[in-house]
This record gives C-alpha cells, structure tokens and sequence, in this order.
C-alpha cells in the first residue's frame, strides 16, 4: 500500500483499507531505542531521557531482570501503559523492548501488566540468543524471568502470547504494545516466502521475505480478532520505527525508501519517513490517505482523545491526531518538528527542512562536503532531498538554526 510493486503484503493492505494511511508521517527518531520512547511518552526523545540506544541485555549470569542496574527510560515518564492501566485496562508488553532494563527501566515498572519478550535490541528468531559484543547472550524473558525455549519460531511465540492475552483479556479492555522485531535483522524469513522471492535480487530477496512472514503473522492476529468478535472494537495502530539498515548484518540492505535519501542512523526523509497506519472500523474512516504532517508521539494525546481518557498530565511533544484522522483537510496540528540523533539535528517548518551535520548512511548520492554541516530542502519541491539550498536561502537557515533542540 505504499508503493513496492515486489512484496506481497496482503494483511497490512488490508489493515490500510479499514483505516487510515499517513503520507507524511516520521518517527521520533531514526534508531529503535529513542524512537520507541517518543511513541511511549508523547516526548521528544532527548526530554524523555532516552536519546540513544539502551545496553545491550543481561548476561547469563542472572535468571531475572531484579537487581540490574543501568540506563533506560526512567521511570519518571508516564507511557501509554500507564495511562491506560489507570483508567482499567489491562496492559501488555509483547516483543522487543529495548529501553532498559535496570532497576525502574523494565516493562513492568513502566505500567505493563505483562511482558514477554527481548530487552536487546534483536535477537536470532530460533535460539534467542543475542549475538553481538561479547559473550553471546540468551534474551527471552517473560515477566521478568529468563524463559528457554529454543527452536521456537520467536514471531510465532509473539502471535501465540498475544492471542493468548487477548483471549484472557476479552470482557475487560485492554492495551497491547505489539513491538514486532522484523524485519530486523537478522533476515530469518520463512522458507516457503525466501522461495516465492528468489527471483528477486540479493538481498532484497532476504528482506521481501521477511516482511512478508511479518505480514503473515498480523494476518494471523486480524483474524483473529474478527474471529472473536473484536474487530469493531479495537483500534489498531501500526507503524515503523526507523528507516531500514544498510549495516553489515543487514546484508547492506534490501529494504526501500522509495524517493527518500538515507536509511536507519539517518535524519534524511528516509531515516524517519516511515509507513503509518490507524485501524478503527465503524468509528474512525477506512480506505483514506492523509497528507498532512503527523509524528510519532501523537499517538499518546490521539489515543487518550479517541479513548475518552484525560489528557496527558506531563507537558508533551505530540498532538492529537483526531481531527486529521477525520478530515483531509484538516490541517496538521505542527508548525514546526524537531529530531536530534548524536550530533545530528532536524528541523522541518512547513515544506523547509534543515539538517545539521547530517548522515546519509546509505550515500544516495554521496554527500558533497560543504553539505556535511548544514543541509536546507524544500521538501514540497525536492521530497528527495537531492539539492541542497542552504547557501541560497541564509535567512532560513537563519530562521531555522535558532529553533536547535536542545537536551534539558
């Protein structure tokens, strides 16, 4: 549904045609970590005391996440799941987690009722072992405690605890944060989809396969939803969380940006530019595509509203999405957006976007080096981000250098 013409993704099509698609819609950051802390607090990043990555997860040395110490989200944010188990829900962390997992960082004190997952940032999909730095080190956990349970397909395991939860959960509302891994590497797509692609070219074979055993799976939890009777009465909201990687264990690439420069670690449209969609049949419109301006922590102001839940109580970054969500022409509800990532900046303002210092990563083209420290577009003429025209336009570079974000 948002343009490849090579992968089959027939469950999130469908998600799109019961809802609503964003055109323009970015990520809080362009890597996991950061970006996931924008959608869980409504925050900036860098205000919500996570701009980077979390650690790498526990050794073997422990059987449960008590007594770590080290950097996460800390526990003085308010998450979603905060905010709906105080207004009764239940609430569900299932898959990655990535914010920490010291004392206070865990699932479980951010407001989940349940967790099962991975703390890292990946995982081998079949021996849940992250193989990184170091000692390899075994990351599954389920409330807490390490479980084993090698062999066993991790996104299956992912569908299985959620159907599971939900079932539990039926007569009672409840929240689900469903963070998928793939198609994270490593690219462990089924063998029945790395057969149906093997006519694509490497490696974009590997990634088309694993995006399709991805869409496979929310098939398979849409089905169930209709099949249980709850498809009107849950909203769903899928989205990515960064651009796709051009590392190594990426095999150097294979995902697609389409018109966009740059890939994940990248400010460029094509760091956190990203697919995003909003399912609610019966309450909300289906079949329709915004254009305007929307970000990853509108999600915690947009559900509270279509919820019926109080606002937000600490300051936040996001804004609700209900009118856009209602009316194509409803305008966006941001003049302006910021992101920081390392010593890279952004900031879009209407059609301009200025980078500071940015990182193409995936060099489409290579950057020239007097583009290395300022960067302007004008991203209703030049989407791509082909021209630079910092040097012609100093009085919005101006204009723009004084909004720089700045950590607290």
């Amino acid at each position: 549904c948002y343009g490849a013409t090579d992968i089959e993704t027939p469950a999130l099509d469908g998600l799109a045609a019961r809802g609503v698609r964003f055109s323009q819609f970015y990520s809080a950051a362009p890597v996991c970590s950061p970006s996931r802390a924008g959608l869980l607090t409504g925050r900036y990043p860098w205000l919500a005391g996570m701009p980077g990555n979390a650690a790498a997860p526990p050794t073997e040395e422990a059987d449960q996440l008590d007594g770590f110490t080290g950097e996460g989200l800390p526990s003085s944010e308010r998450t979603l799941a905060e905010m709906f188990r105080e207004a009764g829900y239940g609430t569900a962390h299932i898959g990655k987690w990535h914010l920490g997992f010291g004392e206070g960082h865990k699932p479980l004190d951010q407001g989940f009722d349940y967790s099962f997952g991975f703390m890292g940032g990946c995982i081998d999909n079949y021996t849940h072992f992250f193989y990184w730095a170091g000692p390899n080190r075994h990351d599954l956990w389920e409330n807490n405690r390490r479980v084993r349970m090698p062999g066993q397909f991790f996104p299956d395991l992912m569908v299985e605890r959620a159907t599971a939860y939900i079932r539990k959960q039926q007569d009672r509302p409840f929240f689900m944060y469903l963070a998928l891994n793939l198609p994270h590497y490593p690219y462990q797509g089924d063998s029945k989809w790395l057969e149906h692609y093997q006519s694509l070219p490497y490696p974009r074979n590997l990634y088309a396969a694993f995006v399709s055993t991805l869409d496979e799976r929310i098939g398979r939890l849409m089905e169930f939803l209709k099949d249980s009777g709850l498809s009107e009465r849950t909203l769903i909201v899928y989205q990515s969380d960064n651009g796709h990687s051009v590392e190594q264990r990426a095999h150097f690439g294979g995902g697609s940006n389409g018109p966009y420069r740059g890939a994940k670690f990248s400010l460029f449209e094509g760091g956190i530019r990203l697919p995003a969609i909003i399912s609610w049949p019966g309450t909300l419109p289906q079949g329709e595509v915004r254009n305007q301006i929307v970000h990853g922590c509108d999600w915690y102001p947009t559900l509270a509203e279509l919820c019926h839940l109080p606002p937000p109580t600490l300051p936040v970054n996001g804004r609700s999405l209900t009118s856009v969500i209602r009316s194509p022409s409803a305008p966006s509800p941001h003049d302006t957006l910021l992101w920081k990532s390392g010593q890279q900046w952004a900031v879009r303002q209407g059609p301009w976007k200025l980078l500071h210092k940015p990182d193409d990563q995936a060099d489409t083209p290579k950057l020239a080096e007097e583009d290395k420290e300022w960067f302007l577009a004008n991203l209703e003429e030049d989407p791509g981000e082909q021209t630079n025209l910092a040097r012609r336009h100093p009085d919005i570079v101006k204009r723009l250098r004084a909004l720089e974000p700045i950590a607290p």
